[in-house]
């Protein structure tokens, strides 16, 4: 993987990228609010031989920082196509989990044409009538909690909280140790991306899925509504749901082979679309 770096208004984005094959589908690995490019190193390892591959530091997160908080959900959106077209990526598949989950579907709104398919790992629908008006009035408000957590019970909460094995509970442990130095800087990352999705809900978008798409999701996940949330996506838009034994909130550290297997398959199937889009494309132009 080749280290990159992007810089905005708001501070420089620094990415990580593998290009066999530019005409190819490439995996862009979006990880989810306080984590960082680690949280998919067992995807990485397993893919980047097999296919293109992209993941990076959300702004504001480990390696891109120093960076002002001063920015929304579709700024991430159009900063994320700037990095894609500057590597020229053309063909991605986005893979977010939890709040990259958001942000693909912003991408989506906002380049309904551009992504060749989706998968959410233990994410959420962004659209409006899926919220309580409760549910966004505590996100915005999340901040103060976390400001008055103490740092290494909220170490513990956090690694227990997002997963269920001791590799992705060490994981989450060693991503959350990045703010070691300053637990309020943890705090204030976790509030504003809070108020950054509300703020993204309320905007009341149709955030229509343009792509295929496979939801996933740890049988164990305990952060929020998410379990409830991803059953009621499958029964309303038909999107089909992949349940993870054993795994929490971040199900692809939990299960990483499961979630392996399925993104797998997952490429197959859009790539055989894609061909067989392709060839009728041909015929018709005949």
């Amino acid at each position: 993987m080749t280290e990159n770096s992007y810089k905005t208004r708001c501070g420089c984005i620094h990415y990580f990228v593998n290009i066999i094959d530019k005409q190819k589908i490439t995996l862009v690995f979006l990880p989810g609010l306080t984590a960082d490019h680690r949280l998919f190193e067992k995807q990485i390892e397993y893919f980047e031989k097999r296919q293109n591959v992209f993941v990076w530091d959300a702004p504001s997160h480990a390696l891109s920082r120093p960076f002002t908080n001063n920015y929304s959900l579709s700024d991430m959106a159009e900063w994320l196509d700037e990095i894609l077209a500057k590597e020229e990526i053309y063909n991605p598949v986005i893979i977010g989990q939890s709040m990259g989950g958001y942000l693909a579907q912003m991408y989506m709104e906002l380049y309904p044409d551009k992504i060749k398919g989706f998968i959410s790992i233990d994410s959420a629908p962004l659209q409006k009538s899926y919220m309580t008006a409760m549910e966004i009035w505590l996100l915005e408000r999340a901040e103060p909690l976390y400001k008055i957590y103490p740092w290494k019970a909220l170490l513990r909460a956090g690694s227990g909280g997002c997963a269920e094995t001791e590799y992705g509970q060490n994981l989450m442990q060693k991503m959350m140790m990045s703010y070691d130095s300053d637990p309020k800087e943890y705090a204030r990352l976790a509030g504003f991306g809070y108020r950054m999705l509300a703020e993204a809900i309320k905007a009341d978008l149709p955030y229509h899925i343009s792509c295929p798409a496979l939801l996933i999701c740890g049988e164990k996940d305990k952060a929020g509504s998410a379990k409830s949330y991803n059953k009621k996506w499958h029964q309303r838009e038909g999107l089909p749901l992949k349940w993870i034994k054993n795994a929490g909130h971040n199900s692809n550290t939990d299960q990483p082979d499961e979630v392996n297997r399925l993104i797998e398959k997952f490429i197959g199937e859009v790539d055989g679309k894609n061909l067989a889009k392709s060839k009728k494309t041909i015929l018709y132009e005949a």
